[in-house]
């Protein structure tokens, strides 16, 4: 219980720390995350049709939230994969970049918020894992209606996953080693 009451003193700190690292960001950063946010948002709207193109097609016309879920998303994506630019001057030592947990998960649920966030932004028919797993008629009756969901998870993530890294690049965990635990134990 104790870890629950805690939880918006932790989540207001890693906000705090998160926009602590945005305003320590250098233009190398800044650069990256535009680049990144505008590949990210070029290969999803292709690929979804939500940039019209002779390539793909799309057999369900896109929704009116399909665009700023795919816009929020680009941006994101382009914030998370900037952070992975070291900046000019390292404020971390490199003892605590050996610690690479916390970077892992960020990965990870980064990659999460993207796929979810594709399939949320696609045609539900054009889709082949749900096509194959429902059908034409299943994944409209089934599929499309859940796609809002699959927007709102992908975007918590997606911050989720930002939050982590940025507050990390600050404030990283020290690794807990044997003698340490050894010394708190005693």
């Amino acid at each position: 219980m104790p870890r629950i009451q805690e939880w918006p003193n932790r989540f207001r700190e890693s906000l705090r720390l998160a926009a602590l690292a945005l305003r320590e960001w250098g233009t190398p950063q800044v650069l990256a995350a535009a680049v990144a946010a505008l590949l990210v948002g070029v290969v999803m709207g292709l690929a979804t049709v939500l940039i019209p193109n002779p390539v793909f097609s799309r057999d369900v016309p896109a929704v009116a939230w399909n665009y700023p879920v795919w816009v929020l998303t680009s941006a994101l994506m382009g914030i998370l994969i900037a952070t992975y630019v070291t900046p000019p001057t390292p404020s971390r030592s490199t003892a605590a970049e050996a610690h690479d947990g916390p970077e892992r998960r960020s990965a990870r649920t980064g990659t999460a918020a993207g796929v979810l966030a594709w399939f949320a932004v696609g045609c539900p028919v054009c889709n082949k894992i749900a096509l194959l797993a429902l059908g034409y008629t299943g994944a409209l009756t089934w599929f499309a209606p859940v796609q809002p969901f699959l927007a709102a998870m992908a975007l918590v993530l997606a911050v989720i996953a930002v939050i982590w890294r940025l507050s990390g690049q600050v404030a990283c965990p020290v690794p807990v080693t044997r003698a340490t635990r050894r010394e708190v134990v005693s």
